[in-house]
């Protein structure tokens, strides 16, 4: 089973990149993050027609997440039941072939002395607790998506620079490590513990040209994927086309 992480900053740009992805790639599974369209944009049609069948919970100008699959998703939910006032899409869940899938646009923060940081820490405090319920009833169970957080320095071009400043900081990387204590593993270092494989690039300054970046788009795992996981890559080749997201896909591959 391929299941494929991806944050396209706009659909309605990337959608041929999308495209070219499924027929190219073959994914099980394409999660999207930031669709950047209102619920009734969705190019769904457009999808089934290849064969694919779409989830989605859309949002205009910012947000929205979707889950493409070959087999039908089943048991669909949206958003965190600890912030059911939360106007923000940013998460969905189905399960697909027996796993569960649990696609995540992580708050950003913006910074640590903005208000927008507090409202990530009580994000990420509801999505642990989500999780944690998903998993007491989903053995096979993947949670994935962009974070908005390099767990350690490896994950960061240059980690000095970026000490204790958003998506680097010691608040932030515990989030993250307390979503790793329920008894999920970061699919990636399981297969790769060591270099870096950076998944976003800022637009400016060159900073893919020159590979810089970080890794905050990520594929966590509980044990009953670990034992199974053959493979996970990050598709630098999509983030090099024309007119690219700054966001790099992320495949892991399993023996289901």
């Amino acid at each position: 089973m391929k299941i494929t992480t991806w944050n396209v900053n706009s659909l309605n740009v990337r959608l041929p990149q999308v495209q070219n992805l499924l027929a190219d790639d073959q994914p099980d599974v394409l999660v999207l993050q930031e669709l950047k369209l209102d619920q009734d944009k969705f190019p769904a049609a457009a999808l089934n027609i290849m064969g694919w069948q779409t989830v989605w919970s859309g949002q205009k100008t910012y947000n929205g997440v979707a889950i493409i699959s070959r087999a039908a998703p089943e048991d669909v939910h949206t958003g965190l039941p600890a912030l059911p006032d939360d106007p923000q899409r940013r998460v969905i869940a189905a399960t697909i072939g027996g796993v569960r899938v649990i696609n995540v646009y992580c708050v950003n923060g913006e910074a640590l002395d903005s208000p927008k940081f507090e409202y990530k820490k009580q994000w990420f405090e509801a999505l642990t607790e989500f999780v944690r319920d998903e998993m007491s009833r989903h053995d096979k169970l993947v949670l994935l998506g962009d974070f908005n957080i390099a767990p350690a320095d490896a994950d960061c071009y240059d980690p000095e620079k970026w000490r204790e400043q958003i998506h680097c900081s010691t608040p932030e990387r515990q989030w993250f490590q307390t979503l790793l204590d329920l008894g999920l593993t970061d699919s990636l270092r399981q297969i790769h513990p060591e270099g870096a494989h950076y998944t976003w690039f800022d637009y400016r300054g060159a900073m893919f040209q020159r590979k810089l970046g970080l890794r905050i788009d990520h594929i966590l795992i509980t044990p009953a994927l670990a034992a199974r996981l053959q493979d996970v890559r990050v598709d630098l080749d999509t983030r090099a086309l024309e007119r690219p997201s700054d966001h790099a896909p992320v495949t892991a591959v399993f023996d289901l």
